[in-house]
This record gives C-alpha cells, sequence and structure tokens, in this order.
C-alpha cells in the first residue's frame, strides 16, 4: 500500500509541477474588473510621431471591464510602460460591464459612446520589440501587467498581441 501511495503522490507532483512549468509566466492575476485586453503595439505603416500626419493614433491599448455586474470609472486609473512613460485617465470615463476603451496616441476628442480616449501626446509609448504594460488602480494598487516580445508574442505579425 506504502509504494502506491508513495507513486500516487509522485505523479500527482509530477502532473502539477508540469502543469506549472506548460503554461507561460506573461501576467499575474490581480483583483480587478479592469484588465488590458491587448495591444497594437507596433502602429500600421512607417512609425512619424508628426501630430498632423503620423500614426501615434493608431498604436492603442484597450482596456476592458471584465465584471458582469459593477460600472467602473477609469478615472485616476494609470498606464505605465517598462520605461516609466505614463498616462492618467484625468476625467470620468465609465465602463459598463463588458465594456472596454481604447487609449490611443495623439489628438482627438475622447468618447464614451466611441469607446476611446486619447494620450493627447504625439509620441509612441510602446516599443515596437517588446514592453511591459502596467495598469494601477487609482489608489496605486496594480490592477494588471502584461509582457510581450513581438517574436515571441505576435504570432501573425501584425503588431497586435492580446492578452485577455
Amino acid at each position: 500500500m506504502r509504494t502506491r501511495t508513495t507513486a500516487l503522490a509522485t505523479a500527482l507532483a509530477a502532473t502539477t509541477l508540469a502543469a506549472l512549468t506548460a503554461s507561460p509566466a506573461q501576467a499575474a492575476e490581480y483583483s480587478s474588473a479592469l484588465k488590458v485586453r491587448g495591444v497594437q503595439y507596433d502602429a500600421p505603416g512607417r512609425d512619424s510621431n508628426s501630430c498632423r500626419t503620423g500614426n501615434t493614433r493608431d498604436e492603442y491599448l484597450t482596456v476592458k471591464n471584465y465584471s458582469r455586474t459593477a460600472t467602473v470609472n477609469l478615472r485616476g486609473y494609470v498606464v505605465k510602460d517598462a520605461t516609466g512613460n505614463r498616462f492618467t485617465f484625468t476625467a470620468n470615463h465609465y465602463l459598463q460591464p463588458g465594456d472596454y476603451v481604447k487609449l490611443r496616441g495623439g489628438n482627438g476628442t475622447d468618447s464614451d459612446s466611441g469607446n476611446v480616449v486619447y494620450r493627447d501626446n504625439c509620441n509612441f509609448i510602446w516599443n515596437n520589440d517588446r514592453d511591459t504594460i502596467y495598469l494601477y488602480k487609482p489608489g496605486g494598487s496594480r490592477a494588471d501587467v502584461h509582457s510581450y516580445t513581438s517574436s515571441g508574442n505576435d504570432r501573425d505579425g501584425d503588431g497586435y498581441v492580446t492578452f485577455h
């Protein structure tokens, strides 16, 4: 009996270890309704920071409310990259359960009905080869974090990576 119990325990431990090592350690799970859905880290075309003719508005981050019941106000949430570039949602922007917003580069008019907020900055924020995206709650605790590499996460090469 003891041999059978030890063999079973060893098999369970091996299965658990295999399951833990087989899944990518891409992100820690945080208890937040808001999560980073995906990022268009490489805007189509040649990168240009020009406010008038550039393509920074084609680079965007999608934040989604994964709650089934709670409406979440984005005011005070902060998005950062690995080097400390940051954007703070300063206006009220309410996400209903299942709703999302695209945080775009460049200038434009924020719109709840259009699900868009502009960073009002014509510089790119996300690196085209690799970066880390942090989403912080208004109180400063982390809501979500994801790292990506163009070679490891963007299988179809379109410059977009999905996380959730």
